[in-house]
Parts: structure tokens; C-alpha cells; sequence
């Protein structure tokens, strides 16, 4: 039976919050298990010991993610602009969010032998892979349920809620499983099954909270058989196409795409040397960097959902530009004041982790604003591309940076730790420059005004 889609009445949408929202902003909760437990925090940390998985581990994850981040990039913008035209963007977001939990299951198998790294490696590349093709089908459905006034507030919900729940995710494997000798359930490390059944909690903690996106937020059957059907190479000559005529249309649109990309990967550099820097600038040692790593998620988290309101207020591309500025001072502030101990980088610190959310959830809702109704899954599928081709930048800026202050203080690269920071501060200057002269014009036409499904 063919259920038809309930569009929300006029008032309700005026108000922008209502289930719909929840529901959605609860996806990021959720998927915080995977990007920020798994891929951060705890099983790249286990695949890459040494002493488990033998010599070479961490070179060989490097590759491993690479290899992903390029299929990524090939398969992201076809993948949503398939989702496009076949009306079917939940269906494709519950079908990659699935095998993003039963991947994360999957960890479980990989015990700490050297003869399992390949197995971990592969599983880990393969989750990456499909929790952006997620990520490109659950950015799409922010137009739906926001109008023009509420999408700030809306996205920096999303945004901060993914912050908090990965936290909280964390806290509790932490201090249940890895920290104690005997965890919960009578659970040790021996044979690493205290991280083995962390990834059988992360994934039941994906799957319980990607269940309400999944079953509220319907697919819009109105246009399903409209369009006739693309093979690959039909489906990227329409990106081709559709790339040259969002050139014609609005140059902005184009330039915005490349800004972001690299200020979004300064962004993702400040949390992925951000512990790296605490203990090896200002000695912190491991228990320290994690107390450091939850109060800077928490800090992000709550920020990103305040600042929603000054997105709708102001404008995202204001909330951009003013958390990058706050940011590279924070960050030079850090560099020059990083012989007065500890407090400099919890006070500072924490300040580049207060704009960090912000940043990155107003970059979101500023391509949301510029889309045309119809495309979403596509630009989005652009955006994470633009956002893969560059992710050398961050990583690469900050190597440099700490040869060239070895270069200049005659000192040994492990001493010039400190100029690392200036690396990344570099990322976010470029990206602020090339943002600065794009024009914000949200299209009469955009699906903004539309409302999806629900």
C-alpha cells in the first residue's frame, strides 16, 4: 500500500522544532560512535599498537584510509546525486547507516594478532567509505525540515549533539571497559576484548539512534519513476553536466565548495593534533589528554548548538568568518605563549575548540542555503569531495611547519613541537582568505521553502 507523504502544517513549520528535527539531530548522536569512538579515540589506537599488531601499523592504516578517502571522493557526489533522482534519500541513508553498524559489529573479529591487521584495516576503510555516503544522504535532508530562520539553530543541534554523544559514548567504554582492570560484565583486556566489545556497543548504539531519522523522515514518492534510469557512466556525465551549469549559474557556489574544503580540514586538524600537542608541547600525559579531549568535545557540542542562533540571526558566512579569526588568534596565542605551562592550552585551547563547531555546522547550512531544490544529495556529495581532495592540507601544514621551526630555531625537530601549531594556523588563514569575497545568495528556488516529508 502506497502510503502518501504528510507535509507539516504552516504554523508547525514556522516554529522549525518538532519531532522531524529530533529525530534527525539524533543521527548525529548516534554516529558519533563511529567517527569519533571508532576512528578516533579507541580502535585505530588499538589497530595501530605495535606490540599487537606488529611494526608498521600506524604507516599502513595511513593507507589504508587514503585508499578510502579517494574512493570517497569518487563515489560521494554520484552517490547523492543518485539519491536525487530517485527520490529515495532515506532509504539510501538507513542502507549505508546499516552497514556502517553491522561493519562496526564486525570489528569484534579483529583480535590482536599481526595476522589480523589487513582484516582491520579493510573493515575500518569500508565504514569510512559508507559513513560518508550516510553523511551526504543525511546533510540532503536538512532543507526539509528547516525553513530559512530555523536552519542555523537546526544544524548546530545536529552538529553539537554529535559532539556530546560521542562524549558521552567515550566516558562510558572508558571508564566501563578499557580503564579498569576488570570492566563490566567481568570484561579485561586480555586477548583485547575490551575493545573488541566496545565496537559491538558502538554499533548498537549507531543503530538505536539512527532507528527515529529512519523511521520518520519518509522518502518523497511524488517523483520516484519520473526520471528514467542512469547507468555509472550516464550518472557521471550528469555531474559533469550539472558541475559546468552550477559554474554558469553562480561562481560562487563553485568558490564557496573550494574555501571550505580548506578551512574544513584546519578545522579537523585542530582535534586531530590537538592531543598531540598537549602532550608533547605541554606534557600532559595520557589520563590528561583524554580529561582535555571530553571537556573540548563538551565545549564544542554546547557552543555549536548556541552559536545555531546566531547563524539564523547573522548569516552562516558571519559565524564562519568570526570563528576562523577567533581561531587563528587563539591558535598564535597558543605558539607564542607555549613556555607558561599547562594553563595556556587548557584556556586557549579550549577557545579553538568553542569555534570549532560552529565553523563546521555554519559551513553546512551555508551550501544548504545555496542549493536549488532537487540537488541536495548531489552538492552535498560535491562538498564531501572538495572536502577529501585537500585533507592532505592540515596534516601536511603541520609537519612542515615544525622542519621549518627546526630550520629557524637550529633546534631538533621533537623541540620545535610548538610551530606545528603555526601549520594549522596557516589551513585556516588560507581558508578565511578565499572565503572572505564569496557572495552569500540563497536561490528563490531553493528547497528551503519546500518542506519534506515527514
Amino acid at each position: 500500500m502506497t502510503t502518501r507523504p504528510v507535509t507539516p502544517r504552516p504554523t508547525q513549520r514556522r516554529q522549525g522544532f518538532g519531532w522531524p528535527v529530533y529525530a534527525w539531530s539524533l543521527w548525529d548522536w548516534g554516529s558519533a560512535a563511529f567517527n569519533a569512538v571508532i576512528t578516533t579515540f579507541v580502535f585505530t589506537v588499538y589497530i595501530t599498537d605495535a606490540d599487537l599488531f606488529g611494526p608498521g601499523a600506524s604507516q599502513k592504516l595511513g593507507w589504508a584510509l587514503a585508499a578510502a578517502g579517494a574512493l570517497i571522493a569518487v563515489c560521494a557526489p554520484v552517490a547523492g546525486l543518485r539519491s536525487d533522482r530517485s527520490g529515495r534519500r532515506t532509504f539510501w541513508l538507513a542502507v549505508n547507516t546499516m552497514v556502517v553498524v553491522v561493519i562496526s559489529a564486525s570489528l569484534f573479529l579483529v583480535a590482536p594478532d599481526p595476522s589480523n591487521l589487513w582484516l582491520g584495516l579493510v573493515l575500518l576503510a569500508v565504514g569510512n567509505i559508507f559513513f560518508e555516503l550516510a553523511s551526504v544522504n543525511y546533510y540532503a535532508m536538512l532543507n526539509g525540515i528547516s525553513t530559512p530562520r530555523t536552519i542555523g539553530r537546526i544544524s548546530g543541534l545536529g552538529w553539537g549533539l554529535g559532539y556530546i554523544g560521542g562524549i558521552v559514548l567515550l566516558l562510558v567504554i572508558y571508564f566501563g571497559l578499557i580503564s579498569p582492570e576488570v570492566g563490566l560484565f567481568g570484561i579485561t583486556s586480555d586477548n583485547g576484548m575490551d575493545v573488541r566489545v566496545a565496537m559491538l556497543i558502538c554499533a548498537g548504539w549507531t543503530l538505536l539512534f539512527s532507528l527515529p531519522v529512519i523511521f520518520t523522515i519518509r522518502d518523497d514518492r511524488s517523483s520516484r519513476g519520473t526520471l528514467p534510469r542512469l547507468g555509472v557512466v550516464g550518472s557521471y556525465r550528469l555531474l559533469l553536466s550539472s558541475v559546468r551549469n552550477v559554474w554558469r549559474q553562480d561562481h560562487h557556489t563553485v568558490f564557496f565548495l573550494g574555501a571550505s574544503a580548506i578551512f574544513r580540514d584546519g578545522l579537523a586538524g585542530v582535534f586531530t593534533f590537538g592531543g598531540v600537542v598537549a602532550a608533547t608541547v605541554f606534557g600532559f600525559d595520557g589520563g590528561e589528554v583524554i580529561v582535555f579531549g571530553v571537556a573540548a568535545n563538551l565545549v564544542a557540542g554546547v557552543a555549536t548548538i548556541a552559536f545555531g542562533a546566531l547563524d539564523d540571526r547573522l548569516g552562516p558566512k558571519r559565524v564562519i568568518v568570526g570563528s576562523l579569526v577567533a581561531m587563528i588568534l587563539a591558535g598564535i596565542g597558543v605558539f607564542l605563549l607555549h613556555d607558561h605551562g599547562a594553563v595556556v592550552f587548557w584556556s586557549l585551547g579550549l577557545v579553538l575548540c568553542i569555534f570549532v563547531g560552529p565553523a563546521q555546522s555554519a559551513s553546512r547550512t551555508f551550501l544548504a542555503r545555496l542549493i536549488p531544490k532537487g540537488k541536495e544529495g548531489e552538492l552535498f556529495g560535491l562538498y564531501a569531495t572538495t572536502g577529501r581532495a585537500v585533507s592532505f592540507l592540515a596534516p601536511a601544514s603541520f609537519a612542515l611547519a615544525i622542519s621549518v621551526g627546526a630550520a629557524v630555531t637550529g633546534r631538533s625537530a621533537a623541540d620545535a613541537e610548538h610551530w606545528g601549531i603555526l601549520g594549522i594556523v596557516a589551513v585556516l588563514s588560507v581558508g578565511l582568505l578565499l572565503l572572505l569575497p564569496v557572495r552569500v545568495k540563497v536561490r528563490s528556488e531553493s528547497a528551503l521553502h519546500e518542506p519534506m516529508p515527514a
